[in-house]
C-alpha cells in the first residue's frame, strides 16, 4: 500500500513540474492538488500510545475523522476501504493492474534551454507572438511544442478581440482562430514523422476539435493520454468529445490510474450517477484527502438530488479551504434549490472578497440576487461572467431563467439557444426552451423540446411533470399521454408528491375509478408520512370514502368518512351524508327518496 501510493506521488510531483514548464496552468493545478490529495503514510508508533487516544492511525485520518460530526456522514462510511489490515491494497481500485507509464526526463533538453526560459517568460505574460518568435529556430520537441502552443493563444486572444468588436462582449461572431491552418499542417506532419511528443499531440487534438473534425480529435487525444497521463487537460478535452456512452466505451485507453479518474467525470458528464459515485468513492481509497474527488463527489450527490449530503460536503471543502472558488458555483445552485437565503449570502460575500473577477464568483452572486427576487441585478452578473468566459454553459442557461422571470422572452430563448451550442447535453437548458415555448402557447414545440431534457436526464421527475402537463394542457387534452409521463415521474422520486395526485385525478376523469383509488391511496399514505395536510389529503379522503361505498366497502368507507369530519367545509357535510346513507344500508331500511314513494 505504501509503496503504491509513493509511485503515486513521484508520478504526480513529476507531472506538476512538467506541465507548469509547458504552461499548461490548469493541468498542474490539477496534479499538484491531487499530489496532496495521497493519503499520508501512517508513520509507526511506539506501543505505549496504542491506548491513546492520539495514536498514528488516528493523526493520519484526521480530516477524515472530523467530517463525521454528529454521528457522521453515510457518504464517508461508505468511503472506507475495509478499514483493517485486510482492506483492499493500494489501487485506486482494489484488484485492478494498471499499466506503468514511464516518466519522461526533460534534463536532457539542453540545447536553446535559455531562449526557452525567456519564451516561457514572455508567454507567462500573455506576449504570446514574442514567445513564438523567440522560440522560432528552436528544433527540441519541448521548444516546437510552447512555440506552437504560443501561436495557438495568440489566434485565441486575436478571436476574443473580434468578436468583442464585431459583435460585443456576448454577441454573435464568426471569428475564428486563423492560426489554426498552419498548425494543423505542421502538427500533421510532426505526428507523420513521429517528431510530436504527448504535448504536441494534445495541441494537435484542441486544433483539430476546434476545426471540427472530432473523430480525429479523439483520436489524437486518445494518442496523447496514453502516451502521457498526467494531463488533466487532455482528458479533460477528451471527455468534452464523448457525447454518448457509446463513444466512450469504444475509445482504446490504456489501463493507467488515471484512467479512472476519466471515466469517473464523464459518467457525471453523462448522467451515469451511480456509476460515477461508485467510482469516486473507490478512488478515495488513496486519494483519501483530495479535495478535488470529495467536490466531484458533493457534484453527484447533487444532481441525484441528494441535498443534504452535498451540502455537508461542500461546507466541509469551505471549511478546511477558505479561498476555494472551484465548484462553489455548483454550491450556490444547492443553497439556491434549498432557499438558504443566509448561507448563499455568505457565500457570495466570501468568493466577492476572494476574487470577484472570477466567472464563478459572478455567477455565485447572481444567484444570491435571484433568490432575493433581484432578477435584473442577476442578469447583470450573469453577464460579467460571461464576458469573463463566454463559454461558461451554467451562466447562459441560469441567464435564461432570469429572463422568463422578467418576461424577455426573446432574450430567454437566445441564452438558452447559446448553452446548448456549448453543450447539447444540458437537459436545463432543453427544459427552459420547453417552458418557453409552453407560455407561448406552442404545445407541440415544447413537447420537442421537454422530450430532449428528459432524454439527457430521465431520472428527474420534475421532467416528467412539465412534459404531462404539456399533454394535459387544454390545446392537446392528450390524457393517455400525460398518464404514461406521470407515472414515469412517480417511479423517478418525485418528492413534491405532484405525480400521484395527477394520476389519480386523470383516471378519475376517464372513470376508471379502481385505478383512481389505487394513487389516492398511494398518495394519502405519502401525505400522511411527511405529515402534510391540505386539500389533496382531503379529496383524496372524499374521493376514497366515495368509491368504497360505491362498491360495497362501507367499513372503508365509513373510515375515510369519519376522517372528514375532522375538517371543516363543504366536504365535511359530505362525509356527513354518506355515513347516514351507509347507516341505511347496514340497517337494511331503503333510502328517502322521492321516487320510494310514486305511486
Amino acid at each position: 500500500m505504501g509503496s503504491a501510493k509513493e509511485t503515486y506521488r513521484v508520478e504526480l510531483r513529476a507531472a506538476a513540474r512538467q506541465l507548469g514548464e509547458r504552461c499548461l496552468y490548469s493541468a498542474a493545478k490539477w496534479a499538484a492538488e491531487l499530489l496532496v490529495g495521497v493519503e499520508p503514510d501512517a508513520a509507526p508508533a511506539p506501543s505505549a500510545a496504542m491506548d491513546s487516544p492520539s495514536s498514528s492511525s488516528a493523526a493520519s485520518g484526521g480530516r477524515l475523522l472530523h467530517l463525521h460530526r454528529s454521528g457522521g456522514s453515510s457518504f464517508r462510511r461508505r468511503l472506507r476501504p475495509g478499514g483493517g489490515a485486510g482492506s483492499e491494497a493500494g489501487t485506486p481500485l482494489g484488484g485492478v493492474s494498471y499499466v506503468s507509464t514511464p516518466i519522461p526526463d526533460d534534463d536532457a533538453f539542453d540545447a536553446g534551454a535559455d531562449k526557452y526560459l525567456l519564451a516561457k517568460t514572455y508567454f507567462d505574460c500573455r506576449e504570446y507572438r514574442r514567445a513564438a518568435h523567440v522560440l522560432r529556430n528552436q528544433t527540441g520537441r519541448k521548444a516546437v511544442f510552447l512555440r506552437c502552443y504560443a501561436l495557438y493563444m495568440a489566434g485565441e486572444k486575436r478571436k476574443e478581440e473580434e468578436m468583442i468588436e464585431l459583435e460585443g462582449s456576448l454577441g454573435k461572431s464568426n471569428a475564428i482562430n486563423q492560426e489554426l491552418v498552419a498548425l494543423e499542417r505542421e502538427l500533421s506532419t510532426h505526428r507523420k514523422t513521429g517528431a510530436i511528443d504527448s504535448f504536441g499531440l494534445y495541441l494537435y487534438g484542441l486544433v483539430l476539435r476546434d476545426k471540427g473534425c472530432e473523430d480525429l480529435a479523439r483520436t489524437v487525444l486518445v494518442e496523447s493520454v496514453n502516451s502521457y497521463p498526467w494531463n488533466w487537460s487532455a482528458w479533460s478535452e477528451l471527455q468534452s468529445l464523448c457525447i454518448s456512452s457509446d463513444i466512450l466505451n469504444n475509445l482504446n485507453l490504456k489501463n493507467h490510474w488515471m484512467k479512472d479518474f476519466f471515466l469517473a467525470s464523464a459518467y457525471l458528464e453523462l448522467k451515469m450517477l451511480e456509476e460515477a459515485l461508485k467510482r469516486y468513492e473507490r478512488l478515495m481509497g488513496v486519494f483519501r484527502c483530495s479535495d478535488y474527488i470529495q467536490a466531484q463527489i458533493a457534484t453527484v450527490q447533487y444532481s441525484m438530488r441528494d441535498l443534504d449530503e452535498a451540502d455537508m460536503i461542500f461546507e466541509e471543502l469551505l471549511r478546511t479551504d477558505p479561498f476555494r472558488v472551484d465548484s462553489m458555483d455548483i454550491y450556490s445552485n444547492l443553497l439556491y434549490a434549498k432557499e438558504s437565503l443566509s448561507a448563499l449570502s455568505f457565500l457570495a460575500h466570501r468568493v466577492f472578497l476572494t476574487d470577484k473577477y472570477r466567472p464563478e464568483s459572478c455567477c455565485i452572486i447572481a444567484n444570491y440576487y435571484s433568490l432575493k427576487g433581484q432578477h435584473e441585478k442577476s442578469v447583470l452578473y450573469f453577464q460579467r461572467a460571461l464576458k469573463l468566459n463566454r463559454k461558461y454553459l451554467s451562466a447562459w442557461t441560469l441567464m435564461g431563467h432570469e429572463y422568463v422571470e422578467l418576461k424577455n422572452t426573446p432574450a430567454a430563448i437566445d441564452a438558452y439557444r447559446r448553452a446548448v451550442d456549448i453543450n447539447p447535453r444540458d437537459y436545463r437548458a432543453w427544459y427552459g426552451l420547453g417552458q418557453i415555448y409552453e407560455m407561448m402557447g406552442m404545445p407541440f414545440y415544447a413537447l420537442y423540446y421537454f422530450r430532449k431534457s428528459s432524454y439527457l436526464q430521465p431520472n428527474d421527475a420534475r421532467l416528467w411533470i412539465a412534459m404531462a402537463q404539456c399533454y394535459e394542457s387544454d390545446p392537446l387534452q392528450m390524457i393517455e399521454e400525460a398518464i404514461k409521463c406521470y407515472e414515469r415521474a412517480a417511479n423517478s422520486n418525485d418528492t413534491e408528491g405532484i405525480a400521484l395526485h395527477q394520476l389519480a385525478k386523470l383516471h378519475g376523469m376517464l372513470g376508471q375509478s379502481e385505478e383512481a383509488a389505487f394513487y389516492y391511496k398511494k398518495d394519502l399514505e405519502r401525505m400522511e408520512v411527511e405529515e402534510r395536510q391540505g386539500q389533496n389529503f382531503v379529496e383524496a379522503l372524499l374521493f376514497l370514502a366515495k368509491h368504497y361505498k360505491s362498491i360495497g366497502r362501507f367499513e372503508e368507507a365509513k373510515h375515510y368518512c369519519t376522517r372528514l369530519l375532522d375538517y371543516t367545509g363543504p366536504e365535511k357535510e359530505t362525509a356527513k351524508n354518506i355515513l347516514q346513507g351507509l347507516k341505511r344500508a347496514q340497517s337494511g331500511f331503503p333510502s328517502m327518496d322521492i321516487d320510494h314513494f310514486a305511486l
